[in-house]
């Protein structure tokens, strides 16, 4: 019986897999730090490998660095052992919502994701800190170990909970100015990444401060070949105070995507098409009949086309040949597909022209018919900062967040995707806009897409209107918004057919160290009296564990729970069957035969759970005899 690894994914282990699969020769073994055994790669060899040519030491090359920057790099791909504790008090509607609320340091709520989201996250946006030299940045301090820098950054305190938010004032006299930026942003970018799905897109707003050394960090990350755009957003009216006599009005989107499978469109700007009595029902457009070829790489192409009827003349261009060949021509003109000037007396056309029939279209675009591409020009609808604030305070009857994004900004976003049952992910969510945006779409398209807000629960100002309004951090101000807001888009909409099936809820659920006790990590360095100590934090619940176990199965984190009764025993069923795990004390055989019985995928319980030795010989039998492909693993 396998026992679980309760931590997040080991992404230089992984890596190392995946190196060995394509030049074995390449993965050797060496002692670790340990002392075990360890893979581990041959650098030399995998040169060898890559280029005929190797770079050496000093020589120049186009790159982009700064300090730590290969301690940022080894912070993302370094696993944690933190968890996430579910808050059903908080939370709205817990046990049916598809959403998620998270609350922690979006950098470990990111690693701890990263193995069950894998490729399943179809927007990321992001409004992380400016840098502009009044805001705060992450204090990731990479000259001490993780657990150290946990234990004396004030993140948690000797119980273990969460208190304060790791983060630090960035002010323009630090030496470090944009080297602490670049260090707080570059691995929370580098494992969003591994969240994206294939025709995934993560979209960040910045202003001028950071904008240049973002791009380069995301060309780095995503890849020149994926950067899609650089997009102004007016973000207020013209100020006359103002440095130089020019007035920043402007913020950006940047935009990159995972892979060329991504497509963006948006509805309108259809195509005219005609309905004429020659081919009714039947309704068809014109296209040009030229293509942007010579005539001596297309000579076929290149030759005088002669109207049937009319017998006029119309001979090709030498530097744009016709789309059809001599050979095919009356082939096309027999389908009808060919249009001459004259035809129709509403059609304006000095040259042959090709037609399109709507039914070809449509066929060809599927879901995409109808939709036009995407400008760079932000369409007037979309709102200025004072048009979020004012939906924030319309919501709270006061002012109590600063700036946030207007709804209409992400919900653009949310309609170019042109997916309506997409998961979309915000790890600086900040007072929820995104959460608001995706429930508003929902109510207006019929939609079923799912949002997980991520938000360090960074503390108000005891002067703010917020914190006089009783909200203690950011994370408070969130989820309120969303309760109100989903309160309010559903009054709104009471008279649409299927409101009521609009999803309004989400799970809280709150970072924290691991359930487990360090002897479960490193027994090697325990003695062997203290081996058969609770290897389980006393604080923590039967759903704390098994919210860390789905996260090591891969479980979604919002999948179906149902606890059931069997013989005296709590028994979580996740996901239907797929998931079946028992945490309470003194489980006997007739609870593990009975939930054998109903073939759960996956069977987990404690080590200690057991009521007696008898069980535990007999457990991985009773599952052989009853559910043979069901996996038993133990915590």
């Amino acid at each position: 019986m396998d026992k679980l690894k309760m931590h997040s994914l080991d992404v230089i282990g992984s890596n190392i897999e995946k190196i060995q699969q394509l030049f074995p020769n390449c993965v050797t073994e060496r002692l670790g730090k340990d002392g075990k055994p360890e893979l581990a790669i041959d650098f030399e060899k995998l040169q060898a490998e890559l280029s005929n040519e190797i770079i050496g030491e000093g020589e120049e090359r186009y790159q982009f660095t700064w300090p730590d920057k290969s301690a940022a790099n080894r912070l993302a791909n370094t696993p944690t052992t933190m968890t996430l504790r579910p808050c059903r008090e908080e939370s709205v509607d817990f046990d049916h919502t598809q959403n998620l609320y998270i609350e922690g340091d979006n950098l470990d709520v990111l690693k701890v994701l990263r193995e069950t989201y894998l490729g399943k996250v179809k927007m990321i946006y992001i409004d992380p800190p400016y840098n502009t030299g009044n805001d705060f940045v992450y204090n990731d301090d990479f000259a001490q170990s993780r657990n150290e820098f946990e234990e004396t950054s004030g993140l948690f305190d000797e119980e273990g909970n969460q208190t304060i938010d790791p983060m630090q004032r960035n002010t323009e006299s630090n030496g470090r100015f944009h080297t602490d930026w670049l260090n707080m942003i570059y691995p929370r970018l580098k494992v969003a990444r591994d969240l994206l799905s294939d025709d995934g897109v993560i979209i960040v707003s910045i202003d001028d401060n950071e904008a240049e050394n973002l791009m380069k960090i995301c060309d780095e990350i995503f890849g020149e070949m994926n950067f899609v755009a650089q997009i102004p957003w007016r973000k207020r009216t013209a100020k006359s105070d103002v440095p130089f006599g020019i007035s920043q009005d402007y913020e950006f989107i940047i935009c990159y995507v995972k892979s060329g499978e991504f497509r963006a469109s948006i509805l309108g700007g259809e195509r005219k098409y005609y309905e004429t009595p020659d081919y009714p029902g039947r309704p068809w457009r014109v296209h040009d009949l030229t293509k942007q070829t010579t005539a001596s790489e297309r000579p076929n192409s290149y030759f005088t086309m002669v109207n049937p009827k009319t017998g006029e003349k119309y001979p090709a261009n030498q530097l744009r040949t016709w789309a059809v060949t001599y050979d095919t021509f009356d082939e096309y003109y027999n389908q009808g597909r060919i249009v001459f000037p004259g035809d129709y007396d509403f059609l304006n056309i000095s040259r042959p022209a090709f037609r399109y029939w709507k039914e070809d279209d449509m066929k060809k675009a599927g879901e995409d018919f109808g939709r036009i591409a995407v400008s760079t020009k932000l369409p007037d609808s979309i709102g200025m900062s004072q048009d979020g604030t004012k939906e924030v305070t319309n919501l709270f009857d006061g002012k109590i967040f600063s700036f946030p994004k207007p709804s209409s900004l992400i919900k653009f976003f949310l309609e170019i995707i042109n997916s309506k049952n997409s998961l979309i992910l915000d790890f600086f969510s900040g007072s929820a806009t995104t959460a608001h945006a995706v429930m508003q779409l929902n109510a207006e398209d019929g939609g079923n897409r799912r949002f997980i807000m991520v938000q360090l629960p960074e503390k108000t100002d005891p002067k703010s209107e917020a914190y006089k309004a009783g909200y203690k951090n950011i994370c408070e101000i969130g989820k309120e918004r969303i309760r109100r807001a989903g309160k309010k888009i559903k009054e709104e909409n009471k008279d649409k057919e299927g409101i009521e099936k609009l999803d309004i809820g989400f799970r809280v659920l709150k970072l924290d160290t691991s359930n487990m006790q360090d002897v479960y990590y490193t027994p090697q360095e325990f003695t062997m009296q203290s081996l058969f100590n609770e290897n389980v934090k006393a604080d923590r619940t039967g759903e704390d564990l098994l919210f860390q176990v789905m996260l090591d199965l891969g479980i979604e984190l919002s999948a179906k729970i149902e606890p059931r009764q069997i013989a005296g025993k709590t028994v979580y069923f996740v996901d239907g069957n797929y998931l079946a795990a028992c945490f309470d004390q003194n489980v006997n055989e007739t609870t593990i035969t009975e939930t054998a019985k109903l073939h759960p995928v996956y069977f987990v319980m404690r080590d200690a759970s057991a009521a007696n030795d008898n069980v535990i010989d007999n457990f991985e039998q009773i599952f052989r005899h009853y559910s043979p492909d069901t996996t038993c693993k133990i915590i």
